[in-house]
């Protein structure tokens, strides 16, 4: 965390003993997400009742490169939250959870989808059922008729682009999932 944990007690005396278990909960949060630049704690009792004990009412607040992630456990006579630490672990569990799908979310935002590896066939050996495909970067790319997707093995004429994916193979790469590409699909073309 870039900066101190704060930890507010409200209708509650401080304790000791809490605040150390929030510390230790929110280094573990520290540890699981290491983006969070704070993090602010409220353990408070707001309601006295006459024949049950307090019901602890936790608010974890983090802020986060993008935003803020708030946490507000007030659930309504749930009797496990008259221990504050259940409370407490209640709520750190629920900012994990939201850590958790904040994460999530902030790595779709920075993913990239390469574009399938595409080329052109430079070589058809009929008799043999394979051929290769010459890929931009200059490599040669073995296939096999049973690589076809939705096409005819042959239909196949040297020239013709395709797109696949590639993989090792037993004597080098090999393209799998070989797919015709249309004559307005846009391409680096290969000279």
């Amino acid at each position: 965390m870039k900066q101190p944990v704060q930890i507010t007690f409200r209708d509650i005396p401080h304790s000791d003993f809490v605040e150390a278990r929030i510390l230790e909960k929110a280094n573990k949060l520290d540890h699981f997400y290491d983006q969070i630049i704070s993090l602010k704690v409220v353990v408070e009792a707001p309601h006295s009742h006459h024949n049950k004990g307090n019901l602890y009412h936790i608010c974890i607040d983090m802020t986060v490169p993008d935003g803020e992630l708030v946490v507000n456990r007030s659930p309504k006579d749930h009797h496990a939250h008259e221990d504050v630490y259940v409370a407490l672990r209640d709520a750190f569990e629920a900012a994990k959870r939201q850590l958790t799908e904040y994460a999530r979310k902030r790595r779709g935002q920075v993913k990239t989808h390469r574009p399938p590896a595409h080329g052109m066939i430079s070589e058809i050996i009929s008799g043999e059922d394979y051929g290769r495909i010459a890929t931009p970067d200059g490599r040669e790319v073995y296939f096999h008729r049973n690589s076809m997707l939705d096409e005819n093995y042959d239909s196949l004429e040297i020239g013709d682009e395709v797109r696949f994916a590639e993989e090792a193979g037993n004597d080098g790469p090999q393209a799998s999932s070989v797919h015709m590409i249309g004559k307005h699909h846009i391409v680096d073309r290969i000279h």
